[in-house]
């Protein structure tokens, strides 16, 4: 391209002096997306961009896919609440009220889509097939020493599993010793009272130590050092209470609301599937169960 500016003081054929700014006219950026429409309605890439901002994904491309997709839905909708000569008051939401556009869209959905409800036997049949997910956690009551070395402390980490290693071959000749030897070696304040950690649930200690609590029984002490950020830890599970299962009658209703959940979710899908079916859409292909309208 040619250069817009000459400087009138360099003789024909000089060197402009390389700090002077470029001239050039600079290119135009590539759209990100476009010629997005539904039935002929355009779709800008301006409220494409603004409604990527609602799908985080692992890179910008996939989240301007995403909002492509979810405005192709909305339009698809609004559409055919339009065509059915569907309106609606708009409602007030936890997150604020809604927009006539929203209102008409769950309008649309709650006249057009029909949506089953679980039966006591769909119900029974989910708690049957499922009833680790309606116990309640299993409580541990546990004792530790612990050799307390950082993550990046290599030296230190070698040193604190080897002190680890001999304590526990003492525990097992004298078990009974275990609140002596967490006085004198845990670097944990619970030495002060045995090692003795109270009762811990789900979540209380980090993933490592949980692990070792889930795999032993009551009575048992740790066969060799388990290792976490804070370092290695003889671990004494004094006594596991099991997890009670939770009676069907208390969680039918729970169990009703998940299963008509996914129903409401399919079918909603299956309409939006069967909307696009008879429509004109360009520049996005559209997928109705990756819709995050239906998600």
């Amino acid at each position: 391209m040619a250069n817009l500016y000459t400087n009138p003081n360099l003789s024909e054929g000089a060197q402009a002096d390389a700090d002077l700014p470029s001239t050039k006219v600079p290119p135009k950026s590539k759209p990100i997306i476009t010629d997005v429409s539904v039935n002929g309605v355009q779709i800008s890439e301006q409220n494409i961009l603004a409604e990527a901002q609602n799908h985080p994904a692992e890179n910008p491309g996939q989240a301007v896919q995403a909002a492509a997709r979810a405005l192709v839905v909305r339009e698809l909708l609004l559409q055919q609440a339009k065509a059915l000569n569907i309106e609606a008051a708009p409602e007030q939401m936890d997150d604020g009220s809604e927009t006539p556009e929203d209102a008409a869209i769950r309008e649309l959905i709650e006249q057009e889509v029909e949506i089953p409800t679980a039966s006591k036997d769909e119900c029974q049949r989910y708690y049957e097939n499922n009833r680790t997910r309606f116990s309640s956690e299993p409580i541990y009551e546990a004792s530790h020493i612990l050799f307390a070395a950082g993550p990046d402390q290599h030296t230190a980490r070698s040193i604190a599993k080897a002190w680890a290693h001999d304590v526990i071959k003492l525990l097992q000749d004298k078990p009974e010793a275990f609140a002596d030897l967490a006085l004198d070696y845990s670097a944990c304040p619970s030495k002060e009272t045995g090692g003795n950690l109270g009762q811990l649930t789900k979540g209380s200690t980090v993933p490592e130590f949980e692990k070792a609590l889930q795999s032993m029984r009551s009575g048992q002490l740790s066969e060799q050092p388990v290792e976490t950020k804070f370092g290695y830890h003889i671990i004494f599970l004094n006594r596991k209470i099991e997890g009670n299962i939770l009676p069907f009658e208390h969680v039918e209703e729970t169990i009703r609301a998940w299963l008509e959940a996914a129903s409401w979710s399919k079918a909603v899908s299956q309409y939006i599937t069967i909307l696009a079916g008879s429509a004109e859409i360009k520049g996005i292909a559209l997928l109705g169960s990756d819709s995050p309208l239906v998600q």
